[in-house]
């Protein structure tokens, strides 16, 4: 009951391409374009591979290819190297291949054709020849999935050569006709690629970019990771809607009319949901303009409970959603195709946020994104890297390690730690002097307190206790008493910027956290969250269509990044005499 409260597989061939690419190789068989102009059995041969008949469809081709001449014949043989291709045989398809003249080729058939000898050249480990292969044909003329690794292709070709913006801006030409785990390493070539570019040179490029070009939303993200300006609002196409929404105050609040909040009022998660409902509600009541009424469903926690815990805010006419709160949660609201009415997911689902949706999360991956750049942007590209051995520990390391590769920083090494208490920290000395020998210039630390301080002795007897350490933020978890917390001083770490330097709108942290069990502790960083995404909410249109849409949340200060998810830059806090302090305060 509501509780109302305030108001394809793919081929063998190209297994080592990036894989977007050997991906599509399946999915191209079923795409094939045919040529208008073709006889009755060339075109019917065509049909034959686009239904996935790709051996027989090349035989009958190359028979059809040995009794035609001139330009039918041309034709006819390089649609078989083509369909040589797909059925996996190589060798033949490059024996045909050498018997066309391209110059005897057009339209669907030809880029049919210069997609084979991008991708035999590929094959070949000869990237250079791509451009080459490709230029004169037209993608435009082939179906989704065969123009997605033309462009992906293409992108080889011109890495290849240096052209690092006119790589990335391939791959992204492609992105709309990924799907899956394709597309999720595509988007990642794309940020490695434009990782490699200076500031200066990411934001002049990204200026440049017209109007729905598909490249502007990633260089856009790349720029917001870096907190640096965007030259215009992202291209956020027909996903949001707010007309139903009051005329926006001078300041960008406009609030949903009706507003539903999904949370685990009961069930496994139903204690981490009770921070943030306080925290959305003191962010509620700090706001003297007018309010939307505002109800609160249960969804018990699980992905069935959270569907149907929608399903009634929107049948009771809710404008906007917040929430769910659990993962599995969130990936099941996104994985309806009428899940209509835009939400705010309190977390990262298995699948992307659909249009008109957002994603916002305290995720670990977040911290090790964060901690990542924060070194790189200190010139720090050799890390020692010691995590936990727990879920939290072991995403922040993924993430951290996944975000300091793909701009150009290594690792020197890992230590995966267990918890003091049940003996499983030990002496890992051995191995930060082997990471210290090897170069590391400094720490990242996925651990918790009581870890970080049996860690820290081991950490300067190897030699690092003069070189910058970051911790993610869960390095808080078991700490407050300064005179345990002394060995801490001087690791750096992503925190919350409602305690280190207050936000208009709340008391101060000291006040609440006296009054509130929800906000003290660990709980404070739920119970800011839970204000944020009340602050979201309420100023979304600022956030979605100005380039300088941006909001002091108590979790850090936020902007979206194109792609359905809000980024959180955060406060970064230093331990001080036992004390975290915000790092401003300390002169660093």
């Amino acid at each position: 009951m509501p509780n109302h409260a305030s108001p394809a597989t793919p081929t063998y061939r190209l297994r080592w391409l990036a894989p977007a690419l050997a991906a599509l190789l399946a999915a191209g068989c079923a795409s094939v374009a045919t040529t208008p102009s073709a006889a009755p059995e060339h075109t019917a041969a065509l049909a034959q591979l686009e239904q996935g008949q790709a051996r027989e469809a090349a035989q009958r081709l190359e028979a059809l290819a040995a009794a035609a001449k001139g330009s039918a014949r041309n034709a006819l043989l390089a649609d078989a190297a083509f369909a040589w291709h797909e059925a996996g045989d190589d060798a033949r398809a490059r024996a045909l291949a050498a018997q066309v003249d391209v110059r005897r080729t057009g339209g669907a058939g030809r880029a049919r054709f210069a997609l084979l000898q991008a991708e035999l050249a590929i094959a070949a480990k000869q990237p250079g020849g791509v451009s080459a292969a490709l230029a004169g044909s037209d993608p435009a003329t082939l179906p989704a999935p065969l123009q997605a690794r033309w462009h992906l292709a293409q992108a080889q070709g011109l890495e290849t050569g240096g052209d690092v913006v006119g790589a990335a801006a391939a791959r992204a030409r492609a992105d709309g006709a990924l799907q899956g785990a394709a597309r999720d390493g595509n988007r990642r070539e794309i940020e490695r690629l434009l990782s490699t570019l200076d500031d200066a040179t990411l934001s002049a490029r990204a200026a440049a970019l017209p109007a729905g070009d598909p490249l502007y939303n990633f260089a856009g993200r790349a720029l917001v990771r870096r907190g640096l300006p965007l030259p215009r609002p992202f291209d956020t196409g027909e996903g949001w809607d707010f007309s139903q929404r009051a005329p926006a105050a001078a300041d960008g609040y406009r609030p949903p009319r009706k507003l539903a909040v999904l949370l685990p009022l009961s069930g496994p998660l139903a204690t981490a949901s009770g921070p943030v409902r306080d925290g959305l509600l003191a962010g509620y009541h700090a706001e003297g303009r007018a309010r939307p009424p505002v109800t609160f469903y249960d969804t018990t926690g699980t992905p069935a409970g959270a569907v149907a815990a929608y399903e009634r805010a929107v049948a009771d006419g809710n404008d906007f959603v917040v929430g769910p709160l659990g993962r599995d949660e969130v990936g099941a609201v996104f994985a309806r195709p009428d899940a209509r009415v835009s939400s705010l997911a309190l977390n990262r689902g298995n699948v992307a946020p659909p249009p008109g949706h957002l994603s916002f999360s305290l995720a670990p991956e977040d911290d090790g994104i964060a901690a990542a750049d924060y070194l790189l942007a200190r010139e720090h590209r050799k890390v020692l890297v010691v995590g936990s051995n727990d879920d939290n520990g072991r995403r922040a390391v993924d993430a951290f390690r996944a975000r300091l590769g793909e701009r150009g920083g290594s690792v020197a090494g890992v230590v995966s730690v267990g918890e003091v208490d049940a003996g499983g920290l030990g002496d890992v000395s051995a191995q930060l002097a082997q990471a210290a020998a090897a170069g590391a210039d400094s720490v990242f630390l996925a651990v918790r307190g009581p870890q970080a301080r049996a860690l820290v002795p081991q950490l300067a007897m190897a030699g690092f206790a003069s070189r910058t350490r970051v911790a993610a933020s869960q390095l808080v978890s078991g700490t407050g008493k300064a005179s345990e917390d002394v060995v801490l001083d001087g690791i750096v770490f992503p925190g919350e910027a409602w305690p280190a330097r207050g936000v208009a709108g709340l008391p101060p942290y000291s006040q609440v956290s006296e009054m509130l069990p929800t906000a003290r502790g660990g709980a404070a960083r739920l119970f800011a969250f839970g204000h944020d995404a009340w602050l979201v909410s309420a100023f979304l249109e600022r956030l979605v269509t100005r380039s300088d849409g941006e909001l002091a949340g108590a979790t850090g200060t936020l902007r979206l990044d194109g792609f359905g998810n809000v980024v959180r830059q955060p406060q970064w806090s230093i331990f001080s005499g036992g004390v975290a302090v915000p790092l401003a305060n300390t002169g660093r």
